[in-house]
């Protein structure tokens, strides 16, 4: 309970001894002040809890069972100091009583709270609360309208998963396919979405029928009349997409929000053959669905503000933490990322190794380095995404041909059992000491030497040289006014791309290391590798006057006023 800040019910804290009783919330202060007259009038012992020991195993048991969970916890959380605090403060209580123990954990509280991690995950607490307060949208007094049923175009991965979560949070839900075999796949994968929850005792036999009773198919539009909500989910491409917008127009009633899951298209394109673009928004899940808790709400110039508002309660019914953001390609999440694997490419082609560049971004404490993330998204999508970046920001983007060349071989990450690593059984992602020859080949078509220097870079330099870029877009991101707050974009970073959260988020994190020094590392690689690293305006200035990069600006701060 400790180590993981695992709340627990009432049942079950009476089962393992933390509760002496439960009862029913009418006769709990009767029952509470009985209790005490019996204590106090000797009818009952008085056990005070610091003092038992029933619970305890014997000396050389107990610190084993310890050892056991330091090791447990130098595994899960290697970067952090709290966990192994915590189990230091629970041994002292077993060998020397409970008030030693009680001595150092006050003593111990006290060092860890003014520590960086401390003061990190504070910032994520106040600032995960804070991304439903919109500018425009929530401070207008108005009222979320109520959302009954729920229509989703597609039951591919995306639009299963984002089924599932509206089901799981008892929202009726009408799934769209275009045949009965698509149709049906869809339904699977939201069952088997379901199953694995039964598996794990998420839910019940009982839970599951219900949920699944709340899903009904269609391969036409009738039945859209009826909904008050549609989410398109089907692939990224516009014409498509123009063409079921206009079609959801027609049969949707005026008051229904249509809404997009796409994750790079801009949203004024997608709705430019409609007459509706106020109640046009995007709704960006990210995959899987049904379990990231990130949602991204887009709007444009053109959205109401009722729509964002109703859009932040379906985020909070769904269990969502939800972010406004402006419409532009990738909005804030992917276009703040897409250096990530950018960075990391343009480094291989000058000599760096991709396993190397992989652990240094896990030993940082990101879920997975950018090349088994792009195995994971696959290179298809990769290379979608890379073109429209592209065409938006042909000057700061690093045309790497490693990737189409490993996918003329059919190497297309971990659907195809080969891409950066190789993958024999369940996902096991294994180094490849084949995809050397693709390594060569790009690096003569880019007409790069490798740099001697970047052998011998620390973790330290190599994360330096992967998440600088993700900054400094982060930077462009606020200054365009795409994201509200920088504390939205640190939310961002941790619920959307797995930032480790005991860092703060993208923009905490680089204030900790301070804009000059992200300035002067950027503007050294813009000379050295091209115009890929060069700082933007927002982080320049923040630099030369030395403001924390996650300050307002002085606009904001006048609206604001």
């Amino acid at each position: 309970m400790i180590l993981l800040s695992k709340p627990i019910k009432g049942e079950e804290a009476h089962q393992v001894g933390l509760v002496d009783s439960i009862v029913s919330p009418n006769d709990l202060v009767n029952t509470a002040r009985r209790w005490a007259l019996d204590i106090c009038e000797l009818r009952k012992p008085w056990i005070k809890s610091l003092y038992k020991t029933d619970k305890l195993e014997p000396l050389g048991e107990a610190r084993e069972i310890l050892k056991f969970a330091r090791a447990q916890a130098r595994k899960q959380a290697a970067n952090l100091e709290h966990p192994l605090v915590c189990i230091d403060v629970i041994e002292e209580g077993i060998i020397s009583g409970p008030q030693a123990g009680l001595w150092k954990e006050a003593n111990a509280f006290q060092s860890l709270l003014f520590s960086d991690t401390c003061k990190s995950l504070l910032h994520v607490f106040f600032s995960q609360r804070a991304t439903s307060k919109v500018p425009g949208a929530t401070d207008l007094g108005l009222m979320p309208r109520k959302i009954t049923k729920v229509a989703i175009l597609g039951g591919g991965l995306m639009g299963s998963g984002i089924a599932t979560a509206m089901i799981l949070s008892n929202y009726p839900v009408l799934l769209k396919e275009v045949n009965e075999k698509f149709l049906n796949a869809g339904i699977d994968r939201i069952k088997a979405n379901l199953q694995s929850r039964v598996r794990k005792g998420k839910m019940t036999e009982e839970r599951y029928e219900k949920a699944l009773s709340l899903v009904t198919g269609a391969l036409g539009y009738e039945k859209f009349k009826e909904v008050d909500l549609v989410i398109e989910a089907v692939i990224e491409n516009v014409k498509l997409k123009q063409q079921i917008f206009a079609d959801l127009e027609k049969y949707c009633p005026s008051h229904c929000i249509l809404a997009t899951n796409t994750s790079t298209i801009d949203l004024n394109l997608i709705g430019e053959k409609t007459k509706s673009q106020d109640r046009i928004v995007g709704a960006h899940f990210f995959s899987p669905a049904h379990v990231m808790p990130l949602l991204e709400i887009v709007r444009t110039q053109h959205t109401s503000a009722q729509v964002v508002v109703d859009l932040l309660d379906v985020g909070k019914r769904i269990k969502k933490t939800p972010i406004v953001v402006g419409n532009c390609t990738g909005f804030a999440v992917n276009r703040m990322f897409f250096p990530y694997t950018q960075s990391a490419l343009l480094f291989v082609d000058y000599g760096m190794d991709v396993y190397k560049i992989d652990r240094a971004c896990t030993k940082f404490g990101m879920p997975m380095g950018p090349f088994r993330l792009a195995d994971l998204v696959g290179f298809g999508v990769a290379v979608a995404t890379g073109m429209q970046y592209l065409e938006n920001f042909p000057e700061r983007v690093y045309k790497s041909m490693l990737i189409p060349i490993m996918m003329e071989d059919k190497r297309a990450g971990e659907a195809s059992r080969k891409g950066f690593y190789k993958y024999e059984d369940k996902r096991k992602a294994t180094p490849d000491p084949e995809i050397m020859t693709y390594i060569q080949k790009s690096r003569s078509m880019a007409g790069v030497t490798p740099d001697a220097e970047l052998m011998k870079l620390s973790d330290k330099d190599i994360v330096e040289m992967v998440f600088f870029p993700v900054i400094n877009e982060a930077c462009r991101v606020l200054d365009e006014g795409i994201a509200v707050k920088a504390s939205d974009l640190d939310i961002a970073s941790i619920f959307g791309m797995g930032f480790p959260p005991y860092r703060g988020g993208v923009m905490l994190w680089g204030d900790s290391i301070g804009a000059k020094y992200i300035h002067g590392k950027l503007q050294e690689w813009a000379k050295r590798y091209g115009s890929f690293f060069e700082p933007c305006s927002y982080l320049a200035e923040r630099a030369a006057k030395g403001i924390p990069l996650s300050a307002p600006a002085a606009s904001q701060v006048k609206s604001r006023l």
